[in-house]
């Protein structure tokens, strides 16, 4: 017998009916998502066709270089969020402060963080990026959102998930009832259920990190990653190394397979690289309902309090077993 097809927006409403008194603002809110995971897959379908290749010639507010695909996802996507009548402001690693919806649309009852394209860097190379968003319950009870709507720490976090453009297109989320992964099929349109309460192991055999930065590193993570490379068959090493530069690709593998995924502090970046709000908190978010771990090296990422819409940290995520021995190497 073959198995019913689950599409995204079905597998979205079947939960809403299990939350008592649920009036369908949320569901809105995550369909509208994927209308926007749609319209940005086509463009990096084309991308090479369409002359929305290379880069604008602007910065942005951390100081990067934007491709052209990276400011055609930000915009589409403040674009179908600030209209949909289900948030009430949005924040985008793309710009410095939180953006306002336009006058005339409804303030709903969330704020929405967004990382419009992970990865961008590579997108000329057709390495696969990616899609980040988080979400949040708004604090304040009215009105225009605030930037007390969007300074909460991950854990408050109602839902986060990461769109990747790959080789298919897979959307994969949490409400925090587990973690679950959708597949874009291109012939109906429509996302389906293809990874269902996705569960990280225990333990992996991969891991992703940067080596080009070792001699900035702490010698705790100096003698962590010597330590993965020894080979030893009690222990299951040596680990492979897996390092493809788009955050959300390397948590995707790992989140599969196992595995851990280091961008610590170091001599450069003294704070970390990888923003709290946009990328460490939905991806710990995600990583954590699949049963892994996620942290500073020495902290829970999703118990620090943020103090800025672009505060950076470390970030040490992946299988909870390597997670907890990786900070036994960097706190010693």
């Amino acid at each position: 017998m073959t198995q019913p097809i689950m599409t995204i927006s079905r597998y979205i409403l079947e939960q809403q009916m299990k939350v008592p008194g649920a009036t369908g603002e949320f569901t809105g809110l995550l369909t509208t998502i994927t209308l926007a995971a749609k319209v940005i897959t086509r463009e990096v379908r084309r991308a090479g066709l369409s002359n929305i290749l290379g880069l604008t010639g602007a910065e942005n507010v951390q100081g990067e270089r934007v491709t052209k695909l990276d400011d055609f996802a930000h915009k589409m996507l403040l674009e179908i969020l600030g209209r949909s009548g289900q948030v009430c402001a949005l924040a985008s690693e793309e710009e410095a402060d939180i953006i306002q919806i336009p006058d005339g649309y409804p303030y709903g009852k969330y704020v929405v963080l967004l990382d419009p394209l992970d990865g961008s860097s590579n997108i000329d190379a057709n390495v696969s990026v990616g899609t980040i968003f988080s979400i949040h319950r708004r604090v304040t009870k009215d009105g225009r959102g605030t930037l007390e709507d969007f300074l909460q720490p991950g854990y408050k976090q109602v839902g986060a998930g990461y769109i990747l453009y790959g080789s298919s297109t897979m959307l994969v989320y949490s409400t925090g009832h587990g973690v679950h992964g959708f597949t874009l099929d291109p012939t109906v349109g429509e996302f389906l259920l293809s990874h269902e309460n996705i569960q990280i192991p225990e333990k992996g055999k991969i891991y992703s990190a940067n080596e080009g930065n070792y001699g900035r590193w702490g010698k705790g993570i100096q003698n962590y990653i010597n330590y993965l490379k020894e080979e030893d068959k009690k222990t299951d090493r040596p680990y492979s190394s897996r390092y493809i530069g788009s955050l959300v690709a390397d948590i995707h593998r790992n989140l599969l397979y196992g595995g851990i995924f280091l961008y610590p502090a170091n001599s450069k970046n003294a704070q970390g690289k990888l923003r709290l709000l946009y990328e460490a908190a939905p991806m710990a978010y995600l990583v954590e309902q699949a049963g892994g771990a996620a942290s500073t090296g020495y902290e829970r990422i999703l118990d620090i309090q943020p103090v800025g819409l672009h505060q950076r940290v470390p970030l040490i995520i992946g299988s909870k077993q390597d997670v907890l021995q990786a900070e036994e190497f960097i706190r010693s």
